[in-house]
């Protein structure tokens, strides 16, 4: 199947901090482009992966679970784990889920997390008919493009398969349970007026973590997808502060010297 516009995964090759982001559930790295190459043009090395199922059609995710997706983002963060000193995690909706796994799991190979509206609870009552309701009805309308600024698009998918929306629910449990493990610095962004996920996602993220370093900051003038919003530059800029403060040699674009034979 061809991609739908935008959603090639994106790759830049920068210093020795890393940046892996992660697109949302029924999105594409569409969503996060914008945010990619303002990291890419500071001079980080970036990765957004194309989630398994997304950026084509509706009918091929449906054929994918969790499972798929959190490989993906995984193998890409060993990727950037063996070419730089340090990997942050930026992530959208679902793929904050995906990004508190990947830190619970991974630790100190993780320096920080960069949240916009993370998705880790169901947020309505139907959900509880999912594991019947998916062998009767295939799809449900999508929920890509909650955006304020008029014009804009994710190229997501208009349609919501309830196989993976199964699967999504599946993943929310799991990384319920492991919120305590995170340990990391958080920065969480997060829209009052998100249409898609609600407030109290973000509440149980700060709840549970078990980092000490947080930072919650509101995009006043932006809904669900708030990297392609009003607020998008006051993300992009904090994000980039975050990871300065927290790798501020090789964020500022200052090489480290290193001897030939660091790997023993």
């Amino acid at each position: 199947m061809p991609l739908l516009p935008g959603a090639e995964p994106y790759r830049h090759r920068g210093g020795r901090v890393g940046v892996l982001l992660c697109h949302g559930f029924t999105g594409s790295p569409a969503s996060l482009r914008p945010w990619a190459e303002e990291l890419a043009a500071a001079g980080l090395t970036v990765s957004v992966p194309l989630l398994p199922g997304h950026g084509t059609r509706w009918q091929d995710l449906q054929l994918t679970r969790w499972e798929d997706w959190y490989a993906e983002v995984e193998r890409e963060l060993l990727v950037l784990a063996e070419e730089c000193e340090q990997v942050f995690v930026c992530a959208l909706s679902m793929g904050g889920a995906l990004a508190l796994r990947l830190a619970a799991l991974h630790g100190p190979g993780i320096s920080g997390l960069v949240l916009v509206n993370p998705s880790v609870r169901s947020d309505t009552p139907a959900s509880v008919l999912l594991p019947v309701l998916r062998h009767l009805v295939p799809s449900v309308p999508g929920i890509s493009d909650d955006i304020a600024a008029p014009g804009v698009t994710e190229h997501g998918y208009d349609r919501t398969p309830l196989h993976a929306a199964w699967s999504l629910a599946r993943l929310w449990r799991e990384v319920q349970r492991r919120l305590p493990e995170v340990t990391q610095p958080v920065l969480l962004l997060h829209s009052p007026q998100d249409h898609v996920v609600s407030p109290a996602n973000s509440e149980l993220v700060l709840a549970r973590i078990s980092s000490t370093d947080v930072t919650e900051r509101l995009c006043e003038r932006s809904f669900h997808v708030a990297t392609l919003d009003h607020d998008a530059a006051e993300i992009f800029a904090a994000s980039l502060d975050f990871i300065h403060r927290l790798a501020p040699a090789d964020a500022a674009g200052v090489t480290r010297v290193e001897s030939d034979d660091h790997h023993g």
